[in-house]
């Protein structure tokens, strides 16, 4: 079952063995609290009547928020404040919707007859058998070692003569191209030092 509760002006959906933080209550841990302000309530698709209804809850602890910093600022006047706060919080465990409780769950059975029956196994089995099962062990190593280390084929070809043929030459290649002879100057600018100085007037 579920139920819809409002409490510090917030709305919370919880069920029985649900933890909320609401705003805070007083009271101190371990203390009961009541809530009745329901605004809806259910057991899987079907609605309910809240006539009446209540939430029993459990005061876990009191808490505080995360510290919020408020910082206000007008420029160029000169006005700057800063002030920090930290909200309280009360965690609450939901205990029971009205007759509805917790269902306690059931603590899981140790299977102890299944690890028990290996050291048994182990214990009825003879020296001779345990030394015939490692020299089991210890050929199949030898042979995977075996296996793992053996060559590969030739891949040459069955033919003698292909096989020792010699690899055909390689292809002559062109040789280089000589580099292209540097162009005439006769239009070229003449150098600096070359130019005629034009006399500085006086």
């Amino acid at each position: 079952m579920f139920a819809v509760v409002r409490t510090g002006g917030k709305q919370y959906r919880v069920a029985p063995g649900d933890k909320i933080v609401v705003e805070k209550l007083d009271g101190n841990a371990g203390d009961r609290v009541t809530l009745g302000d329901v605004l809806l309530a259910g057991d899987g698709g079907s609605l309910k009547s809240t006539d009446g209804l209540t939430v029993a809850a459990e005061i876990v602890a009191q808490a505080k928020a995360d510290k919020v910093t408020v910082f206000k600022k007008r420029r160029r006047h000169n006005y700057r404040r800063k002030k920090g706060h930290r909200q309280q919080h009360t965690i609450l465990k939901i205990v029971a919707i009205g007759d509805h409780k917790e269902a306690k769950k059931a603590a899981p059975k140790a299977e102890a007859a299944p690890k028990s029956d290996a050291p048994k196994a182990a214990a009825g089995k003879s020296a001779a058998a345990r030394a015939k099962e490692t020299a089991e062990a210890t050929a199949d190593q030898h042979e995977a070692i075996a296996v793992a280390g053996t060559p590969t084929e030739n891949p040459a070809p069955n033919n003698e003569k292909a096989a020792g043929a010699e690899k055909p030459a390689a292809k002559k290649t062109a040789p280089a191209k000589a580099k292209a002879a540097t162009g005439s100057t006769k239009n070229a600018a003449p150098a600096k030092g070359g130019a005629k100085k034009t006399p500085k007037a006086k």
